[in-house]
Order: structure tokens, then sequence, then C-alpha cells
């Protein structure tokens, strides 16, 4: 299993915890795991597409972490990263599966770290499944 990870660095010393914990998930699940690191949310959708693009990677996954702010920033990155991930899936056909947080504070964040490691075992179900409803063509 080739797995494409992207993650973000915004956050940072809540969002490398995350993109740990996926790495470890990927590791134990035996999927040969890529990291691309972006400065953001908002750039995790194309680094997923040029991923995509390249053929290389039976899933992808992509990481990190959005804290609300006082301004309406929070709702225009949570917003448009999540769509740009799923048109990205949709676009390509490749799983992509979303572990980016969006939360309240950072104690929910923390509380919320195993979410890269979930986010991975969904990438590789999907893949499996993709693989599965390909070969019954």
């Amino acid at each position: 299993m080739r797995l494409g990870i992207v993650a973000s660095r915004f956050n940072d010393a809540l969002a490398s915890k995350l993109l740990e914990r996926a790495q470890a998930e990927a590791k134990k699940l035996g999927a040969q795991a890529s990291v691309v690191s972006v400065p953001g949310a908002l750039e995790i959708p194309v680094a997923l597409q040029w991923m995509a693009k390249s053929g290389k990677y039976d899933a992808l996954v992509a990481v990190g972490l959005v804290i609300r702010g006082e301004t309406y920033h929070f709702e225009v990155v949570s917003n448009e990263s999540a769509r740009g991930v799923m048109d990205v899936a949709l676009d390509s056909g490749l799983p992509i599966a979303n572990g980016i947080l969006t939360t309240e504070d950072e104690a929910q964040a923390e509380a919320r770290l195993d979410k890269g490691a979930e986010a991975v075992r969904v990438a590789v179900e999907m893949a499996k499944l993709k693989s599965s409803v390909n070969e019954k063509r």
C-alpha cells in the first residue's frame, strides 16, 4: 500500500503530534507512507492534487489543525480546506481521508490527536475497497 500524507505545519506543536500518530498507524498497517509538508490547511488540497496526479499513491491522507480564532477566517479555512480535499478526491477518484481537525481550542485538538491515525485507517480501507470494486469489473 502506497500512502501519501499531506501535513500542515500551522499550529505545529499539536499538528506534529497528529502527523506522528498518522505515520505510526501507517507503519502499523504496513503501508509505505510519504509525507509532504505544507504551511497551512488551505495549501493541503493543491498538494493532494499534485500527489494524486503523480500516480504514485493508492490513497492519500490530509492532516492538519485549524483552531478557532476571533475572526471569520476560521470558517473560511475550515470550509475551503474540506471542500478542496473532497474536490480532489472526486476529481481524481483516489481515496483521500480528511484528517484536518477543526476545533474551538487547543484542548479539543489535544483530545482528538488520534484522528490522524483514524484518517490513515480510512484511507487504507477505501483503497482496498477501490481495488475490490475494480477487480469485480
